[in-house]
């Protein structure tokens, strides 16, 4: 099958062109080349910006992809821009979304009012009403809007579209090292992490990048799923507290989790600003339901990967923690903070 592949130079991208390339597709990445990640040598390269999209209309019919994954659409207009490229040229299209885009992220984030939201969320739960939920935070995402992503691929009835919304995902190549500020903590050795109640009990749906990768690679090889919106992602999300611990496993740390009542630890060891009893867990059953998806990579390994990445690519500079305060707390319960 021949695949055009927007985007795919940094984090899950490698994952998604290396499979589709083992298995056998004819894969181009179009993407700036300004990052120029390892990717097979049968992978062919498009270097353009994808606001030039419009420009190569000739170039597209005379590579005549079959499907088009766009991993970067993160505003309105970069979407319809792959709609409008692509309709009359490829026979589908597949767009990277979020589950940020359901209405427990507003919930969560306390953008919006009202009850918590049910969970699991299926791929039908209700969905944010206040639109760009990054707007003004300063982190360059003004105008990102997934929710306006989603409904802009879906707007042709000649290039049917499928929607992957993505959970948190980690693994090798993770420019958030999202499994840094636990892993730091394991590996100066300290005897315990502390957690309060809340947040201890907070579960999200997570994905390996690898397993991530297989079911995009899967959603865009497989028509059934030709026109369906689906939950990426584990299917049992862990509590916060669990997390850890699974993590700890997986780096040979003796040490434990210890829960506090809310209100106990000192601020520096308070969670991001969140409303932790909204639980941001999705519903994944239906793409193993329709498409027989099951993760090729356990927890255990998927761990055991990431740490063995993130020990080697330590980025520059470290998390600062506040070790004095974590050590008193622990003396107040009657532990001596020993490494």
């Amino acid at each position: 099958m021949r695949i055009l592949v927007i985007g795919g130079t940094r984090f899950i991208g490698p994952a998604v062109v290396g499979r589709l390339s083992a298995l056998g597709h004819q894969v181009t990445v179009l993407h700036r080349g300004q990052t120029e990640t390892e990717l097979p040598p049968n992978v062919h390269h498009l270097h353009t910006d994808r606001s030039l999209l419009a420009h190569l209309a000739g170039e597209f019919q005379r590579l005549l992809p079959e499907v088009v994954i766009d991993m970067a659409a993160y505003t309105e207009q970069e979407a319809l821009a792959t709609v409008h490229a692509f309709r009359g040229v490829a026979r589908r299209l597949v767009v990277l979304s979020s589950q940020d885009v359901y209405r427990a992220y507003g919930r969560f984030h306390r953008k919006e009012t009202g009850p918590l939201e049910p969970v699991p969320a299926g791929e039908d739960a209700p969905l944010r009403e206040q639109l760009y939920p990054y707007r003004g935070s300063g982190r360059g995402l003004d105008d990102y809007e997934k929710i306006l992503v989603e409904r802009a691929a879906a707007s042709s009835p000649v290039l049917p579209a499928t929607v992957l919304r993505l959970p948190m995902v980690f693994g090798e190549r993770d420019g958030q090292h999202r499994l840094l500020l636990e892993l730091t903590r394991m590996d100066d050795r300290r005897p315990a992490i502390l957690l309060e109640y809340t947040f201890a009990l907070w579960r999200w749906t997570r994905g390996y990048v690898d397993n991530v990768a297989a079911a995009i690679g899967l959603a865009a090889t497989d028509d059934r799923a030709a026109g369906r919106v689906y939950n990426l992602g584990e299917p049992l999300a862990l509590t916060y507290a669990d997390w850890v611990r699974a993590i700890g496993r997986a780096a040979g740390w003796p040490g434990e989790v210890i829960v506090l009542p809310d209100g106990r630890l000192p601020a520096s060891l308070h969670p991001p600003a969140g409303d932790y009893e909204q639980h941001l867990v999705a519903d994944t059953s239906r793409i193993r339901r329709e498409l027989g998806f099951i993760e090729p990579v356990p927890l255990d390994e998927a761990l055991r990967r990431t740490i063995a990445w993130e020990r080697a690519n330590r980025r520059d500079g470290r998390p600062r923690f506040d070790y004095a305060a974590e050590d008193a707390a622990l003396a107040a319960l009657g532990r001596v903070p020993t490494p």
